[in-house]
């Protein structure tokens, strides 16, 4: 048997951390077992899905690089496929026409709720005589009164349901149009799903989905309910946690292969190793690993996944990425690779790169005030000519004969070399940081460093 995973968004939202969670997990299952893993997009809800949310999801699973097998299934677009199992299941008596108006539900669970009991429907409409053909009616499906319906779920274990409380669904809506659990029955039977990896949230779908998978003469996949996660303080994640779009993750300066590896120990563990490139992902995941309980995101460890990263990536992979961000002509000024060389260590993200390459490529127009204050004095400008004037006369400029011009400089006029540096530093890029003096300039050029100097008098004396 091939195994078949699926990932399957709606399209009503953005992709965020849980869901991404979800699809890292179905491809890892998949990849490890040699399968396949496909993209399923649930646009039925046509008026709040969008293209927006879409192209979010593609280009999130891309960045991450969740490849999937084969083109992308739009749910809609099988909507006669859906209407065609209604159909068969009211022919064999698993599913009815429902005449029901709000009104009416609305009467019937009030009464329910008087009597104490829990409101649902009561499936009135069983046995309900034949309407005026042109009454609007809905499709439910025929739940069982007495037994119970058992999820055998590969994370969470057995869990059995109650069958009488479980109401007869909805499959059809009014305009025709297939429910959630309808739909995504049809399809996983269509698409040969062997195995459904998703958030504990659809537990409670489980069961009526396998009442589906019956009535239809189907045999339902294999099913694995992770838990949801949580944020530090235990509550539901959401957006004060930092569970915002995962592209957003991009914009933050993160690296794809620090949040795969962090959303896979979201919930997963392989002893207390931390640190996993892709390969050991797909070579180790099982969903036996997976925990329990809800698993409870950490920035700071994700900050620090990204970290370890970007200091053991080589620059020339992280050239694109600072290059998108820094939004300059880079074709100038000294080979970028070797900018993001001299920031990777102090760098915690690609947004720090970027910030710290800037420089290198615009000059700048002015100067932190207080690092002005602090370094700049009635004998700096004297020094800064002296190494001016060396620096022109220099035969070689790199960082080791930079290094030894500003030691010569500061002890024939006995001052430390930060009295040098440190000016020089604001001087040609702005603030009081950047790479080691030597080699920033040694990067910058002896001429673009020699004319922010000179600039530099003049925007003073300004």
């Amino acid at each position: 048997m091939t195994i078949r995973t699926r990932f399957a968004p709606s399209p009503t939202g953005m992709l965020h951390i849980g869901g991404a969670r979800t699809a890292l997990f179905s491809w890892l299952y998949a990849r490890h077992h040699g399968g396949e893993f496909v993209l399923r997009i649930e646009d039925t809800d046509r008026q709040r899905s969008t293209d927006e949310a879409t192209q979010v999801i593609l280009d999130g699973l891309q960045w991450l690089g969740l490849d999937w097998d084969g083109e992308p299934v739009f749910q809609a677009s099988r909507q006669g496929e859906h209407v065609r199992a209604a159909e068969q299941l009211m022919d064999a008596g698993h599913a009815y026409r429902c005449y029901c108006t709000r009104e009416e539900l609305d009467a019937m669970r009030e009464e329910q709720r008087a009597r104490g009991e829990k409101p649902k429907y009561d499936g009135r409409c069983r046995h309900r005589s034949q309407q005026s053909e042109d009454a609007p009616f809905v499709v439910r499906f025929r739940s069982p009164d007495t037994g119970e319906t058992v999820v055998r779920d590969m994370v969470l274990g057995d869990v059995e349901f109650n069958n009488a409380e479980l109401d007869d669904l909805i499959i059809l809506r009014s305009d025709g149009s297939p429910t959630y659990n309808l739909a995504v029955v049809v399809d996983d039977a269509a698409m040969q799903i062997t195995h459904v990896v998703r958030g504990s949230d659809h537990l409670n779908n489980t069961p009526r989905q396998i009442q589906l998978y019956q009535a239809l003469g189907l045999t339902p996949p294999v099913f694995a309910h992770i838990p949801l996660i949580h944020g530090p303080d235990g509550a539901k994640m959401s957006k004060r946690h930092g569970a915002v779009a995962i592209t957003e993750y991009r914009q933050a300066g993160y690296l794809p292969q620090a949040v795969v590896n962090y959303l896979a120990r979201l919930g997963w563990s392989h002893g207390d190793d931390e640190v996993f490139s892709v390969q050991q992902l797909i070579e180790l995941f099982d969903l036996a690993q997976v925990g329990k309980t809800a698993a409870r995101f950490d920035q700071q460890k994700l900050d620090w996944l990204n970290a370890h990263y970007l200091h053991h990536s080589e620059p020339a992979e992280l050239v694109d990425e600072v290059a998108r961000l820094l939004g300059v002509d880079t074709s100038n000024g000294p080979d970028l690779a070797a900018v993001i060389g001299s920031l990777q260590e102090r760098s915690k993200n690609i947004v720090d790169l970027a910030e710290g390459a800037r420089f290198f490529y615009i000059a700048p127009c002015a100067y932190v005030e207080k690092a002005v204050k602090k370094n700049f004095k009635d004998d700096t400008w004297p020094l800064l000519d002296a190494f001016v004037a060396a620096a022109e006369a220099l035969p070689e400029w790199s960082p080791v004969s930079i290094h030894a011009l500003i030691s010569k400089v500061c002890e024939s006029r006995g001052v430390n070399m930060g009295k040098l540096a440190q000016p020089i530093r604001i001087l040609i890029s702005g603030g009081p940081v950047s790479p080691p003096i030597d080699a920033t300039l040694a990067l910058l050029g002896r001429d673009e460093t020699l004319n922010r100097i000179r600039d530099g008098r003049t925007n003073m004396a300004v």
